[in-house]
């Protein structure tokens, strides 16, 4: 792998290994093996110095990091330090650090992390550096860094060797400081209105809570299949049967399918639930966190992503999936009572059922609006009322029950959340799985699995509820303006190299 990072010239980069190996060899045998050094006490770093320049200017520092650019001279050489907090130059001259040492030093490599002590001054150019007064090798590394005018630029590369990419690019850290700003405020969002945080269980007996493929493991003590979950649904809404009334979970999730720029085999969520609720107090969490966390991290509304100018500013659009068709493709299902003729209207402008599909109105108004709607949606929009064919664990609405208190969150054409007024009706519950099983026995292995022991806890009683997941994944692209999800994951799946 070394050898496609670095240099496309396989006997210079082989030389360049052998020569940095001999180096650390000559170390050890020399008694300074910079292996064995356990700790280093640094007191500020690179931007705090630039930051307090006027106050640290003459007084010692002591920092650390890793050699980015050097510049080695007789008597004295500069060299770019880049650690946690960015990059600072260093000056450091033989008669203030000594002769032995500093000919060690001048044998170090771009790469190389280091401890300095020295004192804080500017340069005849103006720029903020250290003076070196000692200077010690902390570890050694062994393989070049690549080039530095091209960088680290092949995207399979970097998602793979995300250590290097942090070292290269500078951006890429920020993605992931974003990334935990966001997960710090909507934690804090919650917590404030009374939410507790609770963990529930990554590995079960059955698959519920989405329509989704499951990762299937085995448990070998109980020597049952075991699948890795797809959503944290059910066992949070068995924590509201049981009378704790605002719950969420951040967590991670698993499904088997496929990967794209906004899909990745384990992903993370929020998922929160509050009883005596529906789904349009969830609006109004979804609307204030994002936007909440936008105006806190970003210090705006106004965010740029997939090429989009997207306006965050609350009070959000929210569209019944029955006004959305009528508005976008001209279709008004309201006017249409028949299954046959809405299959047809659908028809009509070349959108076809799933195979697995009933050919009801409901299927054929939600693939109306996922097909030819859904894409055409770039400023924040919740599209409510959603078919209960496409809901299950979903109440139905009071004022047309083939549509249910459901909405999506949908910014640039993407899905950001997903909310419901929770059905709690367990005899309706047991009607809506045993339909998710017909489906499975037709093929559709995304269907819903009969969890029995979710409809006990029903049947003692479950509030009213609104419940909400929010993909904190797309929601960090969004405020990153990242155009794929590998870049607001740190480590993501990746095909195995031959």
């Amino acid at each position: 792998m070394a050898e496609n990072i670095v240099s496309n010239n396989e006997p210079e980069l082989n030389e360049i290994l052998r020569l940095r190996r001999e180096k650390l060899a000559a170390l050890k045998e020399a008694g300074n093996d910079p292996y064995t050094v356990t700790k280093f006490d640094f007191t500020s770093d690179s931007q705090k110095i630039k930051d307090n320049f006027d106050s640290l200017e003459g007084t010692t520092v002591k920092i650390a990091g890793r050699i980015v650019a050097r510049r080695i001279m007789g008597k004295a050489s500069f060299v770019g330090l880049k650690d946690n907090s960015g990059k600072i130059q260093l000056y450091v001259r033989r008669d203030d650090v000594g002769e032995e040492i500093y000919a060690g030093f001048k044998k170090w490599d771009i790469g190389d992390i280091i401890g300095v002590e020295g004192f804080v001054f500017k340069t005849q150019t103006g720029e903020i550096s250290v003076h070196a007064t000692s200077i010690k090798l902390l570890s050694k590394s062994l393989i070049p860094l690549p080039e530095k005018f091209h960088g680290l630029t092949n995207n399979d590369l970097r998602f793979r060797q995300r250590y290097v990419d942090l070292i290269m690019n500078d951006n890429v850290k920020r993605n992931f400081i974003i990334r935990s700003s966001f997960i710090k405020f909507m934690r804090k969002y919650l917590d404030d209105m009374n939410y507790i945080e609770v963990e529930t269980p990554v590995l079960n007996t059955i698959v519920g809570g989405a329509a989704a493929r499951p990762f299937i493991t085995h448990h070998n003590t109980l020597n049952i299949p075991m699948y890795m979950r797809i959503a944290t649904e059910l066992p949070l809404k068995r924590l509201i049967v049981g009378g704790m009334d605002r719950v969420y979970e951040i967590g991670r999730i698993f499904r088997n399918e496929g990967m794209d720029p906004k899909h990745n085999p384990e992903f993370t969520t929020v998922e929160l639930y509050q009883a005596y609720a529906d789904f349009h107090d969830m609006m109004d969490i979804a609307e204030g966190i994002i936007s909440g966390a936008a105006k806190e991290i970003l210090d705006t509304y106004e965010v740029e992503w997939q090429g989009e100018k997207i306006d965050l500013t609350p009070g959000w659009r929210r569209l019944t999936m029955v006004d959305a068709v009528k508005e976008y493709v001209g279709i008004d299902f309201d006017s249409i009572t028949d299954d046959a003729e809405a299959v047809a209207a659908a028809k009509a402008i070349g959108v076809e059922l799933a195979e697995t599909a009933d050919q009801t109105w409901g299927n054929a108004l939600y693939a109306c609006f996922d097909q030819r709607v859904e894409e055409k949606l770039i400023q924040p929009t919740f599209i409510t009322m959603y078919p209960v064919e496409v809901s299950p664990l979903t109440k139905a609405s009071p004022a047309d029950p083939r549509l249910t208190e459901r909405f999506e969150l949908f910014v640039c054409h993407s899905e950001l959340a997903n909310a419901y007024s929770e059905l709690n009706d367990p005899i309706v519950q047991r009607e809506r799985f045993e339909k998710q099983l017909e489906l499975r026995e037709r093929g559709d292995d995304e269907a819903e699995m009969l969890d029995e022991d979710f409809l006990t806890a029903m049947e003692y009683g479950m509030p009213p509820t609104g419940g909400m997941g929010i993909g904190i994944d797309r929601a960090v692209m969004l405020l990153t303006n990242s155009d794929t999800i590998r870049e607001v994951i740190l480590f993501p799946t990746m095909k195995p190299l031959d």
